[in-house]
């Protein structure tokens, strides 16, 4: 394999997707093996090794559900042609489909990249930085792709990530610039507005629902909110109620900072736009609270 093909083949990762709902587990799988190439770990890992690391990154990267499956991109990521399993002798691996966690643990299954695809990565960095970009690009908003490294312990700054084998669709570079209209040039939460001269600074526009997941580039899908809120609505840390109010996530907690920009705006009302057409979505917002927002919320609704 060369080093475009296996960029093609990461852009063309099959990445389980129905109404609306994520389904980050494979991309979080590869780069957390993405870590463990960099730090010398062997090839192939017991999936008991990995799972409860990928558990955890499900639950911080992932929508919040009932229970987890680290055991299905495990597995199917094989289909991908990225992935081979192993397991000690005498017991068959299915050739296709999942494999309950019991029998992986029981079985001493073993994962990871293929033989080809490891040895190209593990000796080019600069191939490890591109991989990661498709899977950060495709899947997570660009507030959270360093938060992401960082838990994978990934050395990869977001800067120097390479962009130019990533397959995105197409924004409109005029988004921006209409929700920041909209708005007033004001953040929706908590009405921050300075400028330098007449350009405004730290103010974002920011998609409810992920550009990543589908969600248009429109009004009604955009907040104009300053860099902080932005990040905290990407990282779940808040969201939007269905009655347009800001909702805090029980798991949210902190010290300095907790109050001020966090906890004072619990079940405060959201600064409406300029025209009413441009109101949030309510489909848009329930997606976030449903696919982003972290547990449950402080206001309670």
């Amino acid at each position: 394999m060369t080093k475009q093909q296996l960029l093609e083949q990461i852009t063309k990762l099959k990445v389980w997707k129905k109404r609306g709902q994520r389904a980050p587990h494979k991309p979080l799988l590869l780069l957390l093996t993405l870590s463990r190439i960099q730090h010398n770990k062997e090839r192939l890992v017991l999936f008991s090794e990995i799972e409860k690391d990928l558990t955890e990154k499900l639950i911080e990267f992932g929508p919040q559900r009932k229970s987890y499956y680290p055991e299905e991109p495990f597995c199917r990521l094989r289909t991908d042609g990225l992935w081979e399993l192993t397991a000690k002798q005498g017991f068959q691996i299915p050739p296709t489909g999942s494999i309950q966690k019991t029998i992986l643990r029981k079985e001493q299954v073993k994962g990871g990249l293929t033989q080809d695809i490891y040895n190209l990565l593990k000796s080019d960095q600069e191939l490890i930085e591109q991989v990661a970009s498709i899977l950060l690009e495709a899947n997570f908003p660009s507030t959270i792709h360093q938060d992401i490294l960082d838990a994978m312990g990934l050395d990869i700054e977001v800067s120097q990530q390479a962009n130019a084998n990533t397959q995105k669709k197409k924004r409109d570079p005029k988004f921006r610039g209409r929700i920041l209209q909209a708005y007033n040039y004001r953040c929706a939460i908590c009405g921050f507005d300075v400028r330098l001269g007449n350009t405004p600074i730290a103010l974002e526009a920011a998609h409810i629902m992920w550009h990543q997941a589908g969600g248009p580039d429109t009004e009604n899908n955009g907040l104009a909110l300053c860099s902080l809120h932005h990040k905290l609505l990407d990282r779940g840390a808040l969201g939007i109620s269905k009655e347009f109010k800001v909702i805090v996530s029980e798991k949210a907690n902190g010290y300095i900072g907790f109050q001020e920009w966090l906890l004072d705006f619990d079940g405060k009302e959201l600064r409406m736009p300029q025209k009413e057409v441009f109101m949030p979505d309510v489909g848009f917002t329930e997606w976030h609270v449903r696919e982003v927002f972290q547990g449950e919320s402080l206001y309670g609704t």
